[in-house]
């Protein structure tokens, strides 16, 4: 059975892994290419756009998938909403592993925002020196704000419009939280804005704003396409995909 892994996620790596010990499966991990030196998982890969929904709907006949496992981030809506049409359209099962967001703690000061737009105006409001752990593609929404500072922390360079005043600093998780706090305070940041994009790999962040009695400007996640089937772990997201193959195949593929 021939699988599409939608991934770019730690999870998707993950999973790519676990599945791949069980026999009878082909995985065929999705990268969107948004990263310039992606971290890869095992076995075979393929980096790039599909060229949207009618795109990947082509791409998925022509290379005789049976089960699309969509393991993207939380905030890849525009990849995931694609995934569903073309699953719908062509009546191919679809599983989404989606990580739980992250859940406010004693101590916390988060201001919870619909969109980034929402995120730029209230982070504006709250503080004068502004931390973005946002990725690069939503800076623009902050480009017109001219008063506030902002540290743009992102893994490649933006490319959108940035605001006037600012500066990029370039880095990948994971972080600790004694390193967090120092960039906290060497930078002075007032403000820190981020995407509930859940897992451990950027949470730190969150313990070092909380610590310093720094708000967070909490970006929420898109409203997922209806009627998918999700899931929140990956050992459960391993096991629908395994269970889904047995009871299409004939047989249990080998587990380890």
């Amino acid at each position: 059975m021939r699988i599409l892994l939608l991934g770019g996620t730690g999870e998707a790596r993950e999973l790519a892994h676990a599945l791949a010990g069980a026999r009878g499966l082909e995985i065929v991990s999705s990268l969107a290419g948004r990263v310039s030196d992606p971290v890869r998982p095992g076995g075979i890969v393929r980096v790039g756009g599909f060229g949207g929904a009618e795109g990947l709907r082509n791409w998925l006949t022509g290379n005789a998938i049976e089960l699309i496992v969509d393991a993207t981030h939380p905030f890849a809506a525009t990849m995931t909403a694609h995934a569903a049409r073309a699953s719908a359209e062509l009546g191919l099962p679809m599983i989404r592993l989606n990580r739980p967001g992250w859940t406010p703690v004693p101590g916390d000061h988060w201001l919870r925002v619909p969109d980034m737009a929402a995120a730029a105006r209230v982070s504006a409001e709250t503080g004068d020196r502004i931390l973005l752990t946002i990725g690069r593609q939503g800076v623009g929404a902050f480009a017109g704000y001219t008063r506030p500072w902002y540290l743009i922390r992102t893994i490649d360079p933006p490319d959108a419009a940035l605001p006037p005043r600012h500066e990029v600093l370039l880095a990948r998780g994971p972080f600790t939280v004694e390193s967090e706090s120092a960039l906290l305070a060497q930078q002075r940041i007032e403000v820190l804005v981020t995407k509930d994009s859940g897992g451990a790999a950027t949470s730190a962040k969150l313990a070092a704003a909380r610590e310093a009695g720094i708000p967070v400007v909490m970006v929420d996640r898109p409203p997922a396409p209806p009627g998918l089937v999700e899931v929140t772990s990956l050992g459960a997201a391993r096991e629908w995909v395994i269970d889904y193959a047995a009871a299409h195949r004939g047989r249990t593929p080998e587990r380890r």
